[in-house]
């Protein structure tokens, strides 16, 4: 054991299995050495940090108490689990977090056997959970199975679904709310502490369940007065159980999820009942132990590299705008023309631009929680009465809305204005968050115009052309990040429907784009200019409707013509395949046609650069596809070059 280690009880554990050979008394210490740990290593690698500053002693408690791996612990959406991961085995790769080929930000099941279920959206480990219970029930097993979920996460309906079933079901599941926003605790003291402690004791459910039997048989008035005594005393300091318990649940608390005195006693009374499901409400605050993630608003819920000591982030300044802010700053300009304008979000106003127009337009902007199901629904009921709803969502979100977009939307050609965040490869968040399905899953659907941004400018005309389109329901696709630092519009100018434009005329080569990949196509045209291959290149602006003028005009003027996206196959550029299949033009062999997507892989987290290198679609990748669309070796032609 290093003498001088900040942390010397945390350096004795490799596993929960060595945490659980340690007096209870030496727990509190473990648990701040981790918290120590958290911050150290988010210092390095940057990440979600506020969340799992919050669950330390949570964490350090149910590892302790519970026999993990074979008991089930599962994280909803995962962020927080920074201080499970260090605790698992992970330590020494903690501070290769999000990093290429290196630790996941969230739970990952190929990463861990610790890691039951994979998440990095909210709201599906109570789902996850019960199927778990029932699997063990069905093969005769014993084992817990744990879900903590966060009280943001309960604002989706997911998770009521599930909590409906599991009540039904009374199979024995543990689900931990950890409510680190006061939103339904009263306040949490010694009093609160003892009860829950008594109520998950066996001596009061034992007492409990005789009295239901006893009141079964007692005249019906002096059984209701009995339970309204019983459910008197379990209301005192109770404010957020009765929902719960009318879900099926056994409710437990709230406790304070700081105190290791009032989480061990009972996290081992609800490890040790035989009955279920039970909800056990814990108290947290997020950033715990770290003054400026505790002062800070948003708890540092997530940052880049900082300074231990003042909390200052090392961002470096950006030299463009942000897309998200570009959109923000582009609607609040429309809506100032037009008061039916108004903006939705799923619980993520920053992400998405939407914190900008709530600024100026707090009555027409409305969060509407980890909901998206809800959140397009709710736009097409706004549409029916003639506003002009945006609904900015990332496109992975998205997905969680599709039903909704398909029978609420589309089938009634409602203008709802979709506003997609995160398209194409993220970066640091991985598969889980990366756009890749938009184009696929919105391009089947008819009545729907769909767009993509080439560059910041491109979006402020976007959204003047989405206010426009007042017929039938629109989406507008832009990437995470900063555009390219080009010259901005003063105002936005609707885009003629359905129409792309030249940006650079040549004769041999075409590349036509649809989307932000527009820059590396002009890097990739100059070194083809270099090879001596006159490119053209042409920006689709729309995927649907198609310019089929400018998609037949570039296939019969050129010997190669090649699609790019920063989307999965059954995008773009395969309507772009099937327009000349239908035409008859790759018939006669005149132009060589290659479509360029993202590959048919969940791309592990990376640098966007790297992943989009790996993805072969930068700018070499596309000089590569141009050689191999010709028959060439891009390699040789080099060296001849030269």
């Amino acid at each position: 054991m290093n003498a001088y280690s900040k942390t010397p009880l945390l350096d004795t554990i490799k596993t929960p299995e060595d945490l659980r050979k340690l007096k209870i008394e030496q727990v509190r210490q473990v648990a701040d050495e981790l918290r120590q740990e958290t911050i150290d290593a988010v210092s390095v690698t940057g990440g979600h940090f506020g969340a799992g500053l919050g669950v330390v002693e949570l964490t350090t408690a149910i590892h302790y108490v519970f026999d993990t791996p074979r008991d089930r612990l599962i994280w909803d959406v995962g962020h927080q689990a920074y201080p499970h991961k260090i605790l698992t085995g992970r330590r020494d790769r903690i501070r290769t977090l999000r990093t290429g080929g290196g630790l996941s930000g969230f739970t990952k099941r190929s990463e861990s056997d610790y890691d039951p279920f994979g998440a990095a959206h909210s709201s599906t480990s109570i789902s996850a959970g019960l199927g778990m219970a029932v699997a063990r029930d069905l093969a005769g097993g014993k084992n817990n199975v744990i879900a903590v979920i966060g009280d943001g996460a309960m604002s989706a309906g997911m998770a009521y679904e599930a909590m409906n079933n599991a009540g039904a079901m009374n199979s024995r599941l543990i689900v931990i709310l950890n409510d680190n926003d006061m939103s339904i605790a009263p306040p949490v003291g010694a009093m609160s502490a003892y009860l829950s402690r008594l109520y998950s004791g066996k001596t009061y459910r034992t007492l409990r369940e005789a009295a239901k039997q006893i009141n079964k048989r007692l005249p019906k008035i002096l059984a209701n007065r009995a339970n309204r005594v019983e459910e008197y005393s379990r209301g005192f300091m109770m404010d957020g159980g009765t929902l719960f318990e009318e879900l099926g649940f056994y409710y437990v608390g709230p406790i304070d999820g700081h105190n290791l005195d009032h989480l061990l006693p009972v996290l081992k009374n609800v490890r040790d009942m035989e009955t279920g499901p039970i909800l056990v409400h814990v108290v947290t605050q997020k950033g715990k132990g770290y003054g400026p993630a505790e002062a800070s608003a948003d708890k540092y819920h997530a940052v880049v590299k900082f300074d231990v000591a003042t909390g200052t982030q090392a961002k470096a300044k950006p030299n463009a705008p942000a897309y998200q802010n570009v959109f923000g700053q582009s609607l609040v300009k429309e809506a100032q023309k037009d008061d039916k304008i108004v903006a939705i979000t799923a619980a993520m106003p920053s992400g998405t631009g939407v914190d900008i127009f709530n600024k100026a337009f707090p009555d027409r902007t409305f969060d509407v929680g980890i909901a998206e199901q809800h959140a397009v629904t709710f736009a097409a009921g706004l549409a029916t009465e003639g506003y002009k709803p945006f609904c900015a969502i990332y496109s992975t979100f998205l997905q969680r809305g599709y039903d909704q977009i398909v029978h609420d939307v589309a089938i009634q050609n409602l203008p709802v204005r979709f506003a997609i965040d995160r398209a194409g490869l993220v970066g640091a968040d991985g598969a889980t968050h990366a756009g890749s399905f938009d184009n696929a899953y919105l391009g089947c659907l008819p009545n729907m115009v769909i767009m993509a941004a080439a560059d910041e400018a491109e979006l402020v005309h976007m959204v003047a052309t989405q206010v426009a389109i007042n017929d039938r329901p629109s989406s507008l696709r832009y990437p995470r990040g900063e555009g390219r630092g080009i010259e901005m519009p003063e105002i936005g100018i609707p885009l003629e429907i359905g129409k792309g434009r030249m940006i650079r005329q040549g004769n041999k080569i075409a590349l036509l784009s649809f989307g932000t990949r527009l820059a590396e196509c002009e890097k990739a045209a100059d070194e083809l200019a270099a090879h001596g291959l006159s490119t053209s290149i042409a920006d689709a602006r729309f995927m649907k409707p198609l310019d089929t003028e400018l998609v037949l005009k570039l296939a019969r003027d050129h010997d190669v013509l090649i699609t790019v996206e920063e989307g999965s196959v059954g995008g773009f550029g395969s309507h772009v395949a099937q327009f000349l299949t239908d035409q008859g033009v790759l018939d006669t062999g005149m132009v060589k046609f290659r479509t360029m997507v993202l590959p048919d892989v969940f791309q592990d987290h990376d640098t966007p650069a790297a992943m989009y290198a790996r993805a072969g679609l930068d700018a070499k990748g596309i000089v590569a596809k141009v050689f191999e669309a010709l028959g060439k070796d891009v390699k040789t032609e080099t060296v001849k070059l030269a």
